[in-house]
């Protein structure tokens, strides 16, 4: 599938579902949609994913068969300065794929274009209606559950899933991945937006999906999201982390980050805290450990000094770590599998 990638004023940086398409996902992407940094190409920015033009709006792009809302800012809302390139893919007959808490799909303008033109809306971030509370059984699964937790959001958790996922694929291991957030969901065309759910079904939503491929693989790797320190997100981590009854956790970091994100004031606890906390936070429904560590290195420029924050990182962690993207992820396999 052709696409447009919306993406205005966060690219690269601040649009982490835009760049995940880019470097995971199977649809061909024909241009980003970034009015601030129009004229240049996605390789000026990351050399390492698929290229495409970046243009200033949807009617510089070329004909797609789908428009992605590449970004999902804080709480998830639609920023009225998209709506002309909706309106614009819409008329031109493309289909919209959004991760927003806002539904396209909801929205009147949108719908009747949808209808007008034969256009399809996918909200991704629409759970299923049938989901219920979990019954604490995810653990009788055959697979192995591994799941990546996080120092904060945004710092790499979908990216390092996705990568131990292919790597351990090379190696020839038999691993599953369950999709939990808006990019996964995406690149893997299933799944459930966790931090959508109810809050009394997180857990369930979670067991649910584990049940559904737990016999299918010998491991499966869950998406995490949030932090368990995080002011706003710690609610969806512990459902996640309640829910998939995770034999082994990867913690992800990204280097240098001090604050959590959107709460500067909130300063980021210890590597060695996060694991006692996300550890006996776990224990009472399922005993596990933080086996292995992804650290972010994205903002080292030096390949010397990125090894060195990963070296560090892991005495931190008392565990292997990588940084996934950036050098191979042997030692991390090993402790995983």
């Amino acid at each position: 599938m052709q696409v447009a990638v919306l993406a205005h004023e966060k690219f690269p940086d601040r649009a982490k579902t835009a760049v995940g398409l880019l470097r995971y996902a199977d649809y061909e992407v024909e241009a980003v949609l970034d009015r601030e940094n129009a004229g240049k190409r996605v390789s000026d920015f990351l050399p390492d994913v698929q290229d495409a033009p970046i243009v200033a709006e949807m009617a510089d792009a070329p004909d797609v068969d789908a428009l992605i809302v590449g970004i999902a800012p804080i709480g998830g809302g639609f920023d009225e300065s998209w709506r002309s390139d909706v309106r614009t893919a819409l008329e031109g007959g493309a289909d919209l794929i959004s991760g927003l808490h806002y539904f396209l799909a909801e929205d009147e303008e949108f719908a009747d274009l949808a209808a007008e033109n034969d256009c399809d809306i996918w909200d991704v971030r629409k759970p299923p209606e049938d989901l219920t509370v979990a019954q604490g059984v995810a653990d009788e699964v055959e697979a192995e559950v591994v799941l990546t937790v996080g120092t904060d959001c945004s710092v790499g958790k979908m990216t390092a899933t996705m990568e131990l996922l292919e790597a351990a694929r090379d190696r020839g291991a038999d691993v599953g991945f369950i999709p939990t957030g808006q990019t996964g969901i995406m690149i893997e065309n299933w799944g459930t937006p966790i931090d959508r759910v109810v809050s009394d079904f997180t857990a369930g939503a979670v067991e649910e999906m584990i049940l559904e491929r737990g016999d299918d693989h010998d491991y499966l790797l869950v998406e995490g999201q949030g932090s368990i320190v995080h002011p706003a997100y710690s609610a969806v981590t512990c459902g996640i982390l309640h829910g998939s009854m995770a034999d082994k956790l990867v913690l992800c970091h990204e280097a240098g980050r001090e604050a959590i994100h959107g709460y500067e004031d909130t300063a980021v606890p210890p590597i060695s805290e996060y694991v006692d906390l996300y550890e006996d936070l776990a224990r009472p429904v399922h005993e596990t450990e933080v086996v292995a560590g992804a650290l972010n290195t994205s903002d080292i420029g030096d390949d010397a000094a990125a090894r060195d924050a990963v070296a560090t990182f892991a005495d931190e962690l008392d565990a292997p770590a990588t940084d996934p993207v950036r050098f191979d992820a042997d030692d991390v396999l090993e402790a995983i599998l």
